[in-house]
Formats: C-alpha cells, sequence, structure tokens
C-alpha cells in the first residue's frame, strides 16, 4: 500500500489506543508526550494548524453551506459519490461590509497558502420591491451590474464591471454572479480587495436608482440567514508527509510498541464517560482462538465530542472510520482479497522457503473520502474533503 494512503491511519491509530487510556491518571512523562503529539497528528490528519474556538453554541452555519454538505456527503461525511464537488475545499465568507445595501466586502485572508481558486460566486439575496410601479412609470425590470472597487475609503469612483444581468423588481430570491477572475486576484494581493458594489439601472431612463433593488444584508435574524456570500471552490494542493514518530519513541521505543499491541476488536475514541452512550457497542476483546480468523473489517466510530472538537465541526459529530483486522494465512481465499504479491508472499512464509518473510498484512485496499463542515479560526464556514478517510474494504497485502 502506498505511504501517502497509508499516513493517517498511522496518526489516527496511535489517537484511538490513547484515548483508551484518558480514564486512567497519567503522570507527567513520555507517555504524555505520546498523547500530545497524537493529538498534533490528528490535527495534521485535518490540515488544523490551531483548533478553532467554540462557535456553534452561538451561531449558524450559512444554509447554501449545509445544502452543499447534505448534497455531495450522507448524515456520517461520507461521499456520496466521486467528482460531486469542484475541488477539495468550499470556503464560505459573509458580508462584513457597513449596513450599506449597494456595498459588500469579504475578508478572503482565511485562504492557505498554495489554495488553488477553482471557481468564486459571489451569491446575493435580492428583497422583492414594496413599491408598486406608478402607470407613468411602468417598469417591470431593471438592470444589476456588479462592480469590483479599485479604490476605498466611504465614497470610491473607481470601479471595474465584472458581470450584468436583468431582473424583475417583483421578484425575491438568491442571485449568483461568477466572480473568478477578481477573487483569484485578491488572493495573490490582499491589498487589491476593497469589495462589491451593486448598482440597478432603470431600462428607459439609463438613471441609476440605489433604492430601486434591495439586497439582504443581515439586520435581523430573518436577513441574517440571506445574509451576502462569497463562495470560493479550490484545491488545497497539500502534499501529505507518510511517517509518524512521536517524540517519546525515541525515549521508550519497547514501552510504544506495547501500546500498539494492546488487543483491542473495536477502538473508539473516548475521553470521558459521556461518550459511553453515544459510541456503537464494543466487541469484546478476542480470544487466542478468534485472533487467526481470516482479514476482515471491523468497527472504528471517531467521536468528535470526546476529543474536544463538537464545537466547531458543524457535520458530522463523528464517523465510523473502520479498520482491518485478521490473518492473512495460506491459503489465501478471494474472500480475503489478496494480491498476487500476498500469495506468493504467503506460499514462501508457509514453505519456510525464507525465515525473514513474514505473512502477508490485512490493510484496507479500498478508501472513500470524508467531508467535514466547520467553522475556521475566523468564523467562516467551510466544507472540506479527506480523501483515503473510510475504510470500505480490506485485504491481504
Amino acid at each position: 500500500m502506498a505511504g501517502g494512503r497509508f499516513w493517517p491511519w498511522m496518526g489516527l491509530a496511535w489517537m484511538l489506543v490513547l484515548a483508551q487510556l484518558g480514564a486512567l491518571p497519567l503522570t507527567s512523562g513520555p507517555r504524555d508526550e505520546v498523547q500530545a503529539a497524537a493529538l498534533q497528528r490528528l490535527r495534521e490528519v485535518f490540515d488544523i494548524e490551531e483548533l478553532p474556538p467554540d462557535v456553534l453554541p452561538r451561531k449558524k452555519p450559512p444554509q447554501f453551506m449545509v445544502d452543499l454538505f447534505n448534497k455531495v456527503a450522507d448524515a456520517n461525511g461520507i461521499t456520496r459519490a466521486p467528482g460531486l464537488l469542484e475541488g477539495d475545499v468550499v470556503r464560505s465568507f459573509e458580508d462584513r461590509a457597513p449596513v450599506e445595501q449597494d456595498r459588500f466586502f469579504f475578508d478572503v485572508s482565511a485562504m492557505e497558502r498554495g489554495e488553488q481558486v477553482l471557481k468564486a460566486e459571489l451569491r446575493v439575496f435580492k428583497l422583492r420591491r414594496r413599491r408598486v410601479a406608478r402607470r407613468a412609470d411602468p417598469q417591470h425590470f431593471c438592470k444589476v451590474e456588479v462592480y469590483e472597487l479599485l479604490e476605498g475609503g466611504s465614497n470610491p469612483h473607481k470601479k471595474n464591471l465584472i458581470a450584468s444581468r436583468l431582473l424583475s423588481l417583483y421578484s425575491e430570491g438568491w442571485e449568483v454572479f461568477n466572480v473568478t477572475q477578481t477573487v483569484s486576484k485578491w488572493v495573490g494581493s490582499s491589498n487589491s480587495n476593497h469589495g462589491f458594489l451593486i448598482t440597478a439601472t432603470q431600462l428607459l431612463s439609463n438613471r441609476i436608482e440605489h433604492n430601486l433593488v434591495a439586497f439582504a444584508k443581515g439586520q435581523s435574524n430573518l436577513q441574517e440567514s440571506r445574509n451576502a456570500l462569497l463562495v470560493l471552490f479550490t484545491n488545497s494542493n497539500k502534499r501529505r508527509s507518510s511517517s509518524f514518530v512521536p517524540s517519546s519513541a525515541k525515549l521508550n521505543p519497547a514501552k510504544n510498541d506495547a501500546l500498539l499491541r494492546m488487543p483491542r476488536e473495536t477502538l473508539i475514541i473516548k475521553n470521558s464517560s459521556e461518550s459511553k452512550s453515544r459510541r456503537p457497542r464494543a466487541a469484546a476483546v478476542p480470544s487466542s482462538k478468534s485472533q487467526v480468523t481470516a482479514c476482515h473489517r471491523r468497527e472504528l466510530y471517531v467521536d468528535f465530542h470526546a476529543i474536544g472538537w463538537s464545537g466547531w465541526i458543524i457535520y458530522p459529530s463523528g464517523y465510523n472510520a473502520f479498520y482491518c483486522r485478521g490473518s492473512c494465512l495460506f491459503p489465501l481465499g478471494e474472500s480475503q482479497n489478496a494480491t498476487n504479491h500476498a500469495t506468493v508472499q504467503s506460499i514462501v512464509h508457509t514453505l519456510k522457503l525464507s525465515q525473514d518473510v513474514s505473512t502477508p498484512c490485512c490493510v484496507p485496499d479500498e478508501l472513500m473520502s470524508l467531508n467535514l463542515l466547520y467553522f475556521d479560526d475566523k468564523e467562516n464556514v467551510v466544507l472540506k474533503n479527506y480523501k483515503d478517510m473510510v475504510a470500505t474494504r480490506c485485504g491481504c497485502h
């Protein structure tokens, strides 16, 4: 199995083993260093440099992002089908401009270095016009134009037209404008970001009226759910390391090896008694006879509440990563999904043709991606796809 696919399981394995010891009193020492290293590695698996603050108790995510999560993933975050999401990250930024109806500003500084913008959408909710047109002014449509502001200040004059379209004065709903080129420039040079200006023009008189069309600006609870969004579809373009060596492993390798050999049929992340009521029922510790069962898949539930991540992860609350367990002894049956190499290795081991050859390993040979919807450290909502996080099939390799 390729190292790039294997490394997340190393960090997660350490975390799972150490979490089982969470109920035991731990003295400061090598074990604490292993636990700290495992938690750090877990953050690296999920591309989280610093843990965001707890946002969920006081803030709701944009409905667009919730709907997008439900479209690409099931309730456990498992990807419904490959290719549903453009890129592997979707970032949403809420409007942070003053209450002025025609100006919008989005702070895109949360973008990570090397992240590639594939598409950017400006999503604004147009409110229904309440004033009825007079007979002398029978206007039912207007031209709405979106500009990039080229300078700051309270009354900027320089602007660049990005998009325009005809809209009914009396319709209501979301309007989406493609602003990919403009936002890509902002990501490359943050000083060039002065926001957007949206104007509405009468078709006959060609006269701009700022009160002709109104867009939701988050002034009330109802408006907040309709607040303007800048949505970015990106590729993270990150290369992950394939090694995991806790610092205390150098201090006492034998103790760490013993931790990894601890018998567990199903490992559940937990660090308090509260998680016991939420986690799936764990199987009993296997007997010596059951340890020679053929390679198969077992449940492995990761509970975000138990590791203190539930305050900023919106969906899911946890997921079943599964893991592989069992032997790969000769003869390898079809159910063990053995490679030709594994079959030859098992024969060499059985016939003792070489003393140094062990049996093949029972490992995941088919993996699915996981999707997380969460608040980042600037309270922006992010949907991120993590490859190779759920074992869907095991085999002998």
